[in-house]
């Protein structure tokens, strides 16, 4: 049965733990997709990611380099519809099992702004593959989203 694990907190450190456990996944014989949200475009990571391939696929939908906080309303707008494919996409992976690890690099901030709500994402979680694990990661976490996960990790900077 897959788990649902969730990286959360301010300090640095969320995603490169997540992308431990893909590493550790993909050594293990599994696939790994990686879908980037609310980060910009970051090709040069996009294109070192390549090197993993087929094990470890990386996914960023969104098409401006600034991070989605940086955007203007405007900017913001249209980047919502690119966020919103990539939430359809990791829909359609967590119900096909197209992969054994399903990596929602800052999901949790899709949910604080509001661009997917918390019962939405319940039901998608509803639909998943059983086999499927899923790594969540994101600054800020909700008790109704902690509520969906097997284990959680408070990440946060000491000095």
């Amino acid at each position: 049965m897959g788990n649902i694990c969730i990286y959360y907190g301010e300090g640095h450190g969320k995603s490169t733990a997540a992308m431990g456990k893909a590493l550790e996944a993909a050594a293990n014989g599994g696939d790994v997709f990686i879908i980037q949200f609310l980060k910009g475009k970051n090709p040069i990571l996009a294109e070192y990611m390549k090197k993993c391939e087929p094990e470890i696929k990386i996914f960023q939908f969104e098409k401006r380099d600034e991070k989605y906080e940086d955007l203007s309303a405007t900017d913001k707008e249209e980047e919502k519809v690119n966020i919103r494919n990539a939430v359809g996409f990791a829909r359609k992976v967590l119900i096909t099992g197209e992969c054994s690890l399903l990596i929602l690099d800052e999901f949790l901030g899709v949910i604080d702004t509001g661009i997917v709500s918390v019962s939405e994402f319940t039901e998608i979680l509803a639909k998943k593959a059983p086999e499927v694990n899923v790594i969540l990661t994101g600054r800020n976490i909700t008790e109704a989203v902690k509520g969906l996960a097997d284990e959680i990790y408070m990440i946060k900077s000491e000095k």
